[in-house]
C-alpha cells in the first residue's frame, strides 16, 4: 500500500504463482479435508477483520493483504474494524520544523490516513488479524480459549495462525493471525500474502502474480517463533548516480535535495516488512532522512520499521546535518558543547518514535573518515568520554532511569575496530556491531568470553562498496554460498543481535538481499549448505516452477562468475590469454550462461519476462559484455605485439561489445515504460587503478596495426601456447632471428592437447602446412589458409600415446611451411614449433592420487584422499571435521572445518587432510601454495588464522614437523593486513604474494603425501598448487592435475579449469 503518490505513475505488477520461501505452508489452491476456503466458490469479495485499537502498521498491512487478494483473484477484498461508517485508520504525529534544525519545534499536527474501512460483513470475513494485548478481537479469542497463544506471547516478532470456528458472530470460520507484537502480526499477514502468490518484490522487481480464483487455508496451526537475528536490515548507501537520479526523476525535490520523502520510503518500508526484515539505515550522501521531509521519521514508526543511522551518523542525526546547520569543527575535543547540543536535538526529535529506534553510538571523522589529528590513545579516551556522555544524554532526553533498556549499538567499522584492540572500553549494554572488510569477509566475531555481553553483538556486511581497492556498485556481484558461509559463522559465534547489509542503491541486488534476510530470519532452516535449495525456492516463487531448476542453476553460476573478480576490477591482464586457455574458458562460461538465461527467458510468459530480465538475464548479459571488452583488449595487445592483422579485429570486437553495453542500458531504461530508468546510470568500464568510479565509460587501451604493408618477416606468423613470442621474425620475447618456439610439455598425465596459432600479418591469402617430425604427434588442422581478412587458425597438438615410443623423452619438431615466401626468406628461417614429450607412467602401486605434469601438481582442496583424525582428543575437537562447501569460491568448491564455532586448534588437536601425490621430478624448492578464501583474523590478531602443511615421501615412518603458516598479518591502525587488497580483488589468498606459499624439498621421484591441517574454521581451501618450476602466470592457477583412480589418459582434457570435476559451469556440469 502506498502512502503518497509518486510524481507520474507508481507501478503495480499483476500476475505468477509463488509460495512463502522457506516458510511452513498454510495455503493451498486445492480443496482438502478440513481446509477453509478463503477465495472462490461462494466468496465473491472476502473481508479482512482487524480491531480499531491495533497498531496503525498492522492495519496498514491488513489493507495490503486485501489488495493482495485482489492481485491474485481479480477482486480486492475489503477491510473492516467491525464498526459501520468508520473513518480510515489514522496515525497522528507532530511534524518537526525542518526549517530550524538546531532548536526543536514542531509545526502543528499531521497524520497518515488509510487504509479505508468498509462496513462489517461477518459472513465474508476470511482473515482476522491482530496483536496480542492491542486487539480487542484477538484478546477476546484468547479469553474464550478459541486460540492458544502461550507459545508466542511476550516473544519477539512471533505469531500464530490457525483456522478458528465462529470467531465472531456471523462468521462460520476464519483464518486468525495473532502476533506477539505489531511486527509479529505484520509478518503473519504478509506470510499469507506471499503464500497466496504475491512476492515481496512485486513492485521493486516486478515479480508477477499469477491469478488464482480458489484459495484454501490448510487445517494446521502455525506457530512462528522469534527470528534468529533480532534486528535485520539494510543500509541504503545512496552513492550517485543510480538511486538518487531515479528518485529525483519521480518525486519533487525536498528543500534540501532529491525527493527522498514518504512516497519513496513507503516503498522501502513495505519491501523490508514483506521480506521479514525490520531495520533501516536510510540514504545518507545526498539526503537527510529526518530533515528532508518531516514525514519520514514518523512514517517509519507508523510502518513499524526500526530506524537507525549509519556507522558515521550518531544518535539519529544525518551526516549532512552538522556541516549544514552547526558552527565549528566536527571534533569532540574542540567543539564538544556544540556537538552535545547536536546530539540532544537528535534525541528530542526521535523521542516520539523511540519504541522503533536503535541508536547509533560513538563518532567518526567527517564524511565516513577516521578522526584526525589525535593519537590512538587520545582517541580511545575521547571516545569513552563521548559514549558516556551520549548515554547520559539518551537517558535524560528519553526520560528513562536505566539506559540499558534503550537499544544502542556501536559500529566497529574500519579504524574503530582497532580502537577496541587498543583498549577502548564499550559499555556492556551497547551492541558491538562488528563489520566485514567491505568485501564480504567478516573482520572480527565474538570470542567465547564476549558472548555474555548484555548488548550482544552483530555484523555490518556489504553487498556494495565505494572505496579501496576499487568500487563495486554497478550490479549484483554476490556469491550466495559465500554469504551463507560467512553469516553462519557469524551466527555460530553469537553475533545474532543485529545483521545489517550495505545494499547501495538496492536495485539489482534483489536476490542477495532476499537470501540475506532469509538467513537472518531462520538461520537453522537455511543451513550453510542450503544455497542451491534456496535458489530453487526463490526461482519458483519469482518465476514459477516450470524452469526453477534451470533458473537456480543460472543464479548459482552467475554468483560465482561475478564474484570471483568484481566487474569494476576486471582488466585486460586479469585472465591469461596464453596460459591454461584461461581467458577463453571464462568467455565460454559467460556465453553458456547467457545462452541458458536467454533460453529460459524466451519460454516465459510476457508477465514474467520483466522480472527475469532485471534479476537474471540482464546481469548475465552485462557480465559477458564486460569480459568481452577486457579479454578483447588483452587479445589486441597480444596480437599487436605479434603484428597480427587480427589485432584490428579485436578492436572491432571490443567496440561491438561497447555498443552492446550501451544497448543493454537503453533496453533497461526502456523497460516497462521507463520505470527503472537511471538505475543503470552507473559507470563500470574504464577504472584506471584509482578506486573511484570513472566519470564516463571508457575502453582499455588498444593498438592498431598497419595492414596495407606486409610484415618484414613475411605474410605468415606463428605463436604458441604459453608465450607472447611469434616467429618468424624478431621480438623481445625470444632470441633475435630465432625461428623456434617451444610449447609447454606433454605427457600422458597432462593436457590432452596443446595449441599454436597460424596467422596473417601480410596483405594476401597464404596457404600453410604443419608437418610433425613424428607420426605419433598429431596436429589438427594440419593445413589451411590465412589472409588479411582474418582467418587465424588455432592448431591443436595431441599425442597418440599408444604409438609413441616407450620411455621417449625429448622434443618433437613441427615445421610450419608456406609458399608465400618473399624477400623475408633471406633474413628469417621458416618457423618451427617444438613439442617436449615424455612418455612415462606412475608406479603400479600408486593407485590413487595426483600426478605431476608440466612441472606442477594442482589439487582441488575438496578432493583429498584421506581424512586423518586428530592425534589427540579434547572436549573442543570431539565433533570437528572437514566440510565441503559446494558451489563456492572462484570455480567450484572449498573445504574447511566445522562446526563453525570451533575454537582454534593445534596440529595435534586438529584433523588433517591427506593428498597423495606422484612426482616425476625432484626439486629442493617445491613451492606449495594454498589458495584460501579471503578470510581475516576473525578472532583478532592475537588468535590469527593459521594452518599447517607438510610434504614428505609416502610411507615415511613418521610425519615430519609441518610448516605453520599465518596467512593474514596484523591490522595496523586503519590499514588492512598486508596483501589484503590483492586477496579481495582476486577473491583468494594465494594468487598474489607469498602469503600462503611454503617451500619443501622433494628429493626423489615417486609417491609423496601432502598433509594439511586447518587450525580454524575460517581456513577454507579452494586449491593447492605444488610448483616444481613449471607454473605459469594465470588467475586460477593450473587446472586440476590428473588423478589416478579417477581419470583416464587422453580423456581428462585438463586444458583449462573447465575440465575440473567441481567447476561450476564446466565440462562435467
Amino acid at each position: 500500500m502506498l502512502i503518497t503518490s509518486a510524481k507520474g505513475a507508481l507501478w503495480l505488477a499483476f500476475s505468477s504463482v509463488v509460495s512463502a520461501l522457506g516458510q511452513e505452508r498454510i495455503i493451498s489452491f486445492n480443496s482438502s479435508e478440513g481446509a477453509l476456503q478463503i477465495a472462490g466458490g461462494s466468496i465473491s469479495k472476502g473481508q479482512i477483520l482487524v480491531s480499531s485499537n491495533d497498531y496503525w502498521g498492522v492495519i496498514r498491512a491488513a489493507g495490503d493483504l486485501a489488495l493482495d487478494f485482489g492481485r491474485v483473484t481479480g477482486t480486492n477484498y475489503t477491510l473492516s474494524n467491525g464498526n459501520s461508517s468508520s473513518k480510515p485508520a489514522n496515525y497522528a504525529y507532530k511534524p518537526v520544523n525542518n526549517m530550524n534544525n538546531t532548536v526543536y519545534t514542531t509545526t502543528g499536527s499531521s497524520n497518515y490516513s488509510g487504509p479505508a474501512y468498509s462496513n462489517p460483513s461477518p459472513k465474508d470475513v476470511v482473515v482476522i488479524a491482530g496483536t496480542i494485548g492491542h486487539s480487542t478481537i484477538i484478546d477476546s479469542l484468547i479469553a474464550s480459549k478459541a486460540i492458544d497463544v502461550s507459545a508466542v506471547k511476550g516473544e519477539w516478532e512471533s505469531f500464530v495462525s490457525q483456522i478458528v470456528k465462529n470467531p465472531v458472530p456471523g462468521c462460520a470460520s476464519a483464518l486468525v493471525i495473532a502476533g506477539s507484537d505489531p511486527r509479529g502480526t505484520i509478518y503473519g499477514i504478509y506470510d499469507v500474502s506471499e503464500q497466496i502468490g504475491v512476492s515481496p518484490w512485486y513492485f521493486w522487481a516486478d515479480s508477477p502474480v499469477k491469478s488464482n480464483k480458489m484459495i484454501y487455508v490448510l487445517p494446521v496451526k502455525k506457530v512462528q517463533g522469534a527470528p534468529s537475528v533480532k534486528y535485520r536490515g539494510f543500509f541504503l548507501n545512496d552513492e550517485q548516480p543510480a538511486l538518487t537520479n531515479w528518485v529525483a526523476s519521480h518525486w519533487e525535490a525536498t528543500p534540501y535535495g532529491a525527493g527522498y520523502g514518504p512516497a519513496f520510503y513507503s516503498l522501502i518500508f513495505e519491501v523490508l516488512l514483506r521480506l521479514r526484515a525490520n531495520y533501516l539505515w536510510p540514504a545518507i550522501w545526498g539526503t537527510m532522512f529526518e530533515v528532508d521531509d518531516p514525514g519520514n521519521q514518523p512514517l517509519a514508526d507508523a510502518f513499524e520499521i526500526v530506524m537507525g543511522s549509519s556507522h558515521t551518523e550518531p544518535l539519529m542525526r544525518a551526516q549532512n546535518e552538522f556541516k549544514k546547520f552547526y558552527p565549528g569543527a566536527w571534533a569532540y575535543n574542540l567543539n564538544n558543547e556544540t556537538i552535545d547540543e547536536y546530539f540532544r536535538y537528535g534525541i528530542q526529535r526521535a523521542k516520539p518514535y523511540a519504541r522503533n529506534s536503535l541508536w547509533t553510538m560513538g563518532m567518526r571523522g567527517t564524511g565516513d573518515t577516521a578522526i584526525e589529528g589525535l593519537g590512538v590513545d587520545h582517541i580511545v579516551t575521547l571516545l569513552e568520554t563521548l559514549v558516556h556522555n551520549q548515554q547520559t544524554l539518551l537517558a535524560e532526553g528519553l526520560g528513562v532511569s536505566n539506559v540499558s533498556t534503550v537499544p544502542q549499538m556501536w559500529c566497529l567499522y574500519k579504524e574503530v575496530m582497532t580502537y577496541l584492540f587498543a583498549g577502548l572500553q564499550v559499555p556492556d549494554d551497547v551492541t558491538l556491531l562488528w563489520a566485514d572488510d567491505n568485501w564480504g569477509n567478516v573482520r572480527r566475531l565474538p570470542m567465547k568470553n564476549e558472548t555474555s555481553r548484555v548488548g550482544g553483538a552483530g555484523v555490518y556486511y556489504h553487498f556494495d562498496y565505494v572505496g579501496d581497492p576499487r568500487n563495486y556498485k554497478w550490479i549484483n556481484t554476490i556469491q550466495l554460498s559465500k554469504t551463507a558461509e560467512q553469516m553462519h559463522m557469524t551466527y555460530a559465534r553469537g553475533a545474532d543481535r543485529i545483521w545489517i547489509v550495505n545494499v547501495g542503491d538496492m536495485k539489482a541486488l534483489e536476490i542477495p538481499i532476499s537470501h540475506y534476510f532469509d538467513l537472518a530470519y531462520d538461520t537453522k532452516r537455511w543451513g550453510v549448505d542450503s544455497t542451491a535449495e534456496w535458489a530453487k525456492a526463490y526461482a519458483t516463487r519469482e518465476f514459477g516452477p516450470a524452469y526453477s531448476d534451470e533458473t537456480a542453476d543460472i543464479m548459482m553460476r552467475y554468483g560465482m562468475y561475478a564474484s570471483r573478480r568484481k566487474f569494476e576490477l576486471v582488466e585486460p591482464q586479469t585472465y591469461s590469454v596464453i596460459n591454461y586457455n584461461e581467458a577463453d574458458a571464462v568467455l565460454q562460461q559467460w556465453a553458456n550462461l547467457v545462452a541458458d538465461a536467454q533460453a529460459v527467458y524466451d519460454k516465459l510468459d510476457a508477465a514474467t519476462k520483466p522480472a527475469f530480465f532485471q534479476t537474471v538475464l540482464h546481469p548475465a548479459i552485462a557480465g559477458e559484455i564486460v569480459h568481452k571488452v577486457y579479454v578483447g583488449g588483452a587479445k589486441n595487445s597480444l596480437f599487436a605485439g605479434q603484428k597480427r592483422n587480427s589485432a584490428n579485429e579485436m578492436i572491432n570486437y571490443v567496440l561491438e561489445a561497447s555498443d552492446k553495453d550501451v544497448e543493454l542500458t537503453t533496453r533497461w531504461d526502456d523497460l516497462l515504460g521507463g520505470k527503472w530508468k537511471h538505475f543503470m546510470d552507473q559507470t563500470h568500464l574504464g577504472y584506471d587503478g584509482y578506486w573511484q568510479q570513472p566519470m564516463r565509460n571508457t575502453l582499455p587501451a588498444m593498438t592498431y596495426v598497419q595492414t596495407k604493408l606486409v610484415s618484414l618477416a613475411g605474410h605468415v606468423g606463428v605463436g604458441v601456447e604459453g608465450l607472447n613470442a611469434s616467429v618468424q621474425g624478431d621480438d623481445k620475447y625470444h632470441s633475435n632471428s630465432g625461428n623456434n618456439l617451444v610449447l609447454p610439455p606433454m605427457d600422458p598425465y597432462g593436457p590432452v592437447t596443446r595449441w599454436f596459432d597460424v596467422f596473417s600479418r601480410g596483405t594476401k591469402d597464404c596457404k600453410w602446412q604443419a608437418s610433425p617430425w613424428a607420426s605419433w604427434v598429431k596436429v589438427s588442422p594440419s593445413s589451411g589458409t590465412v589472409g588479411p581478412k582474418g582467418s587465424d587458425t588455432r592448431v591443436r597438438v595431441s599425442i597418440d600415446w599408444a604409438s609413441a615410443p616407450k620411455s621417449f623423452s625429448g622434443t618433437v619438431n613441427i615445421n610450419i611451411t608456406t609458399p608465400c615466401r618473399g624477400l623475408d626468406k633471406h633474413g628469417y628461417a621458416e618457423p618451427m614449433v617444438q613439442v617436449p614429450v615424455s612418455v612415462r607412467s606412475v608406479s603400479s602401486n600408486f593407485t590413487s592420487g595426483f600426478v605431476e605434469s608440466d612441472g606442477h601438481v594442482s589439487i582441488t582442496g575438496a578432493h583429498y584422499q584421506t581424512l586423518v583424525p586428530p592425534a589427540s582428543s579434547t572436549k573442543d575437537n570431539t565433533n570437528v571435521t572437514y566440510h565441503k562447501f559446494d558451489s563456492y569460491g572462484r570455480s567450484g568448491s572449498g573445504v574447511g572445518l566445522t562446526p563453525q564455532d570451533t575454537e582454534k586448534l593445534t596440529v595435534s588437536t586438529a584433523p588433517a587432510l591427506e593428498y597423495d601425490v606422484y612426482f616425476f621430478s625432484n626439486s629442493t624448492a617445491a613451492n606449495v601454495t594454498v589458495y584460501l578464501s579471503p578470510a581475516l583474523n576473525y578472532l583478532g590478531d592475537g588468535i590469527p588464522l593459521e594452518y599447517a602443511v607438510a610434504l614428505y615421501p609416502k610411507g615415511s615412518k613418521s610425519v615430519p614437523s609441518p610448516t605453520l603458516v599465518k596467512p593474514v598479518g596484523p591490522t595496523v591502525g586503519g590499514d588492512m593486513p598486508a596483501g589484503w587488497g590483492y586477496a579481495v580483488a582476486d577473491s583468494i589468498w594465494g594468487k598474489t604474494g607469498n602469503y600462503t606459499t611454503s617451500k619443501f624439498a622433494v628429493l626423489q621421484e615417486g609417491a609423496h603425501t601432502l598433509r594439511f591441517w586447518a587450525l580454524m574454521p575460517g581456513i577454507i581451501v579452494q586449491k593447492i598448487v605444488i610448483d616444481m618450476g613449471g607454473v605459469r602466470p594465470s588467475f586460477f592457477g593450473p587446472p586440476e592435475s590428473f588423478v589416478v583412480g579417477r581419470d583416464s589418459i587422453s580423456k581428462y582434457e585438463q586444458t583449462s579449469f573447465l575440465s575440473e570435476v567441481d567447476t561450476l559451469g564446466g565440462a562435467k556440469h
